[in-house]
Formats: C-alpha cells, sequence, structure tokens
C-alpha cells in the first residue's frame, strides 16, 4: 500500500467534517426538508427524534430519514424531524419526546438506543399515542421497538473483508464501546477467521462510554489513519457520523477499502469523491423498519413489542454497489445462505 500524498488535505477536511457534525448537535431542532407538504397537519403527522448528527450523517439517521420521507411520499403524512444535541441527559429526550407527542403527532419514533428510557417514561404519559424506537426494546404497550441483527450483516462485511485483503490484516472501528455496538464487531470478527483464520483483525473504539463517538469524523480519521499505517488494508467502521472521517482516510491509501455501516455508503452524495475506496456497506434497514411503523399506525394499528429484522428478511444486508464485490459474491452468496439455514450461528458479542 502507498499513502497517497493529500494527508494534510485529509485532515483539514476531517476537521471541518468535525465541525459540521458539531454544529448539527447545536440544534435541538431540524425543520423538515419537505415544506412543501401540506398534506395532513400535526393531528395526523408523524414526529421523528434523530440521533445526534443529524439527517445528514450518511448513515443511521439518513437511513430512518428515507423511511419518513417515503412516508411522505407515499402515505401522505406530515413529518416533523428533530435533532439531539452532543452530551444529550434522559432529560432532554425525554422533554424532545414529550413534545411531540403534546402536539399531536402519532406515531412518535426514537432513533437510537439512547432513546430507549426517554421513549418508556414518555409512552406512559401518552397511552393513546403509539411510540417506536430504533435499536431498543423499552417496555410499554403502546411501544414498539424496532431492533435488527448487525451482527449477521457484520459477518459477511467479515467474508468480504477476509477475501479481499492483501496485507492479511483488516481492522474494525467502532463509535462507542457498547453492546449495540459490539454486535458489529462480533459478527465482523467471526466472519473474517471463519472466512481465513489467517487474516488478523485489529478493533478499535473512539470512546468507551461517551455518545460523541458517534459523531466525532476527526477522532475517526485519526484512529484509520494508525490502521493503515500498522498495514491494514481493510476497515469496517460503525460509528455514524464519525465513519465519513476513517473513509476519507481509507480513500487516501491506494490499495485499502473502507467498510460502510447502516446505508449503502457508496450512494451518499456526501462520500461521492471516496466512493471508489468503499467496498461494500452493512446495511440496516432502519427506513423500512421506520416505514412499516408509520404505514401500521397510519392505517389504524398500534403496534407494540419488538421486532427483529434479520438477514433471512432482508432486515439487514451487505450492499453491492459499485461492483468491488461482485467477484466474491459466490463466496457472499454462501455464507448467506448458510446463516439463513441456521448452519452458521452468527455471535453477538465478541
Amino acid at each position: 500500500m502507498r499513502r497517497v500524498s493529500r494527508f494534510a488535505a485529509t485532515v483539514a477536511v476531517s476537521a471541518v467534517l468535525a465541525l459540521t457534525a458539531s454544529a448539527c448537535g447545536e440544534s435541538s431542532t431540524e425543520s423538515n426538508e419537505n415544506d412543501g407538504n401540506e398534506t395532513g397537519d400535526s393531528s395526523h403527522g408523524v414526529g421523528i427524534a434523530f440521533d445526534v448528527g443529524g439527517r445528514n450523517d450518511h448513515s443511521f439517521n439518513e437511513s430512518a430519514a428515507r423511511g419518513g420521507d417515503r412516508a411522505e411520499e407515499e402515505l401522505g403524512v406530515h413529518v416533523e424531524y428533530q435533532t439531539a444535541r452532543n452530551g444529550e441527559t434522559d432529560a432532554d429526550r425525554v422533554q424532545r419526546l414529550t413534545s411531540l407527542a403534546q402536539e399531536g403527532y402519532n406515531p412518535v419514533i426514537g432513533v437510537g438506543f439512547l432513546y430507549g428510557n426517554a421513549i418508556a417514561e414518555v409512552a406512559a404519559d401518552f397511552p393513546d399515542t403509539t411510540f417506536g424506537v430504533v435499536d431498543s426494546a423499552p417496555e410499554g404497550d403502546n411501544v414498539y421497538g424496532m431492533v435488527f441483527a448487525e451482527h449477521e450483516g457484520s459477518y459477511l462485511a467479515g467474508v468480504a473483508a477476509a477475501l479481499k485483503t492483501e496485507s492479511d490484516t483488516v481492522g474494525f472501528i467502532g463509535g462507542v464501546q457498547i453492546p449495540l455496538i459490539q454486535k458489529f464487531e462480533a459478527g465482523f470478527v467471526q466472519g473474517v477467521e471463519d472466512t481465513n483464520p489467517d487474516v488478523e483483525v485489529e478493533v478499535n473504539y473512539l470512546y468507551r462510554d461517551d455518545d460523541r463517538g458517534f459523531s466525532d469524523p476527526a477522532r475517526a480519521a485519526e484512529q484509520a489513519s494508525g490502521m493503515l499505517d500498522r498495514g491494514v488494508d481493510v476497515i469496517y467502521t460503525a460509528a455514524g457520523s464519525s465513519g465519513q472521517g476513517s473513509i476519507e482516510q481509507v480513500a487516501g491509501v491506494e490499495g485499502a477499502w473502507a467498510i460502510g455501516v447502516d446505508s449503502d455508503q457508496y450512494a451518499q452524495p456526501g462520500l461521492a469523491e471516496f466512493q471508489d475506496s468503499i467496498l461494500t456497506s452493512v446495511v440496516k434497514g432502519v427506513d423500512v423498519a421506520v416505514f412499516d411503523l408509520i404505514e401500521a399506525v397510519v392505517g389504524g394499528e398500534a403496534p407494540s413489542g419488538v421486532h427483529e429484522y434479520t438477514l433471512a428478511e432482508n432486515g439487514v444486508s451487505l450492499a453491492t454497489s459499485g461492483g468491488f464485490v461482485d467477484d466474491i459474491q459466490a463466496q457472499i452468496e454462501e455464507a448467506t445462505q448458510k446463516i439463513i439455514d441456521g448452519e452458521v450461528v452468527v455471535n453477538d458479542t465478541p
């Protein structure tokens, strides 16, 4: 591998990204970008509260936004989007969700596990409103938890990494060292080891217990740079908008690959200049889950309980955009079928 001589420029861009993420975090409310939509009012609308980073994180929140945008287009509902700030407390999230419920939005959806406790608290005060939460499963008769088999999708990413590495060293960068992100790590490492036990996996986390790990592209860039200098040539980053920094660094090294997360990051306009370095992405169907819930409520249902979106039902998948995994598609499909058939059971903890 050879580092391309644009390192200084990449660091500068990472700094701008970090400032952009911070700017997103400073505002607790995002106005609906579809201002021309006048179909419906707040009593027949949907409230979506994003995690840190906002809808333009090219990853997790963006996927949820696609589900909301689809609901506006196909179901004619108005969607109100709001965004968390960095360093928020449960009290802050309770206030945001309470405001949406008081204004008559139904369902009210929290995007991200950080909303779990707040959803449980607020839902008890608004029994006639359906609350949804992504990546969490709080209890409540009017609460619908949407969780995903991230470890299964990550296993496939591990298969791809093991087949594409030329240095026999690949890397995983997690945003925050919590059970949810460790699911990504566990599946990825198992996929690598099952495919080629001679390939080493380096694992790093941006933060141990600070949600800034999902909106700190500069720190991710620093971690990725260190990995690349140590010979890692495929890096899978599960860290929300922080992943932008990692992808940038990978794009600055000839022969290195980035693996995206949550959305198909090859197809994200904000990452277009780096797409030739994005091998694939582990896609979570957050958009599908969000739309499913909205459609059910609009149709007069009030779903509750927990639903896991698995590989078998396309709740998670491995993107093929760019054609970079076409040559190993047979191996990926074989691994996919083994998971679906139960022949391979993927670990959800490291």
